[in-house]
């Protein structure tokens, strides 16, 4: 990952997507109603955090929206996505919009990624690739696992980065986005999440437990009555040049069991020239 001293872009490779922006750098589900209740699992039981993945799974499907701010050297920077997540097939989309440049112009256009099992496709990413193709990423290839590097975290890998969570305790009852949840806090462990996660996940997150600086991930995560997570917020620690660069990525779950399709592009549509840094 390679940071550049340039005010409103942060870290240029932890979005390979994201790369030539100069910051860091997955069918329809089972439908039901925001609100109705899947099971028995009782409000403020830290043990529905270890379980989260495998509720979303049950669930099938969700719209989400993401957030990845980067603290780097005193300077900030934040990227959003937003999109939709088949639970079951483990594949999403999400458009992603970088910041804009230091005259408040829009410098980028989103880009679109495809989410899949331990790969990252991007559109629109700039970097010398044209803008009719795709970049395919191996995410058991990157430092980070994928953590990061798309500019936002698999909402699924987020889950089952929680399998490994320790610490954990309830923070309270609140409301989100209208929908009662649970607020727990807790730390997790990259390494410990990779040995017990799905084995979709394994690659990429053993990828992302030696990339990364630090093991330790604080996190909180709101649950809703059906033990569904609505909303996780991970505090990634990543080195970067001799330095550590803060990173803290938040998911938003909603609208569970709309239909979600992703078609994965085919092999004439991706790039296979070099990438631009």
């Amino acid at each position: 990952m390679v940071v550049r001293q340039h005010r409103r872009r942060g870290v240029a490779m932890v979005a390979a997507a994201v790369t030539a922006a100069g910051v860091v750098a997955t069918s329809s589900g089972c439908s039901g109603s925001e609100g109705a209740a899947a099971d028995d699992r009782p409000l403020g039981d830290p043990a529905a955090v270890l379980g989260a993945a495998d509720v979303l799974a049950e669930a099938g499907s969700s719209k989400t929206r993401t957030s990845l701010v980067m603290a780097t050297g005193g300077t900030r920077v934040t990227i959003r996505g937003e999109g939709g997540y088949d639970f079951r097939k483990r594949m999403g989309r999400l458009s992603v919009v970088l910041p804009q440049d230091p005259a408040g112009a829009d410098e980028h256009r989103p880009i679109a990624e495809l989410l899949a099992p331990s790969t990252l496709y991007m559109k629109n990413r700039g970097a010398g690739v044209p803008e009719d193709k795709w970049v395919m990423l191996d995410s058991t290839t990157l430092a980070d696992g994928n953590l990061v590097t798309g500019g936002a975290t698999d909402p699924l890998t987020a889950a089952e980065l929680l399998r490994a969570a320790k610490g954990v305790v309830y923070v309270g009852e609140q409301e989100l986005a209208g929908v009662r949840v649970s607020h727990y806090r807790g730390v997790t462990d990259i390494e410990r999440a990779a040995k017990q996660a799905a084995p979709y996940a394994r690659e990429a997150l053993a990828a992302a437990a030696r990339g990364f600086a630090d093991d330790v991930v604080p996190f909180d995560a709101y649950l809703d009555e059906a033990g569904r997570l609505r909303k996780v917020r991970h505090q990634f620690s990543y080195p970067n040049q001799g330095r550590t660069v803060a990173v803290a990525s938040t998911t938003l779950l909603y609208e569970f069991g709309v239909p979600v399709g992703v078609r994965l592009p085919p092999k004439d549509q991706i790039f296979t020239g070099k990438i631009k840094v």
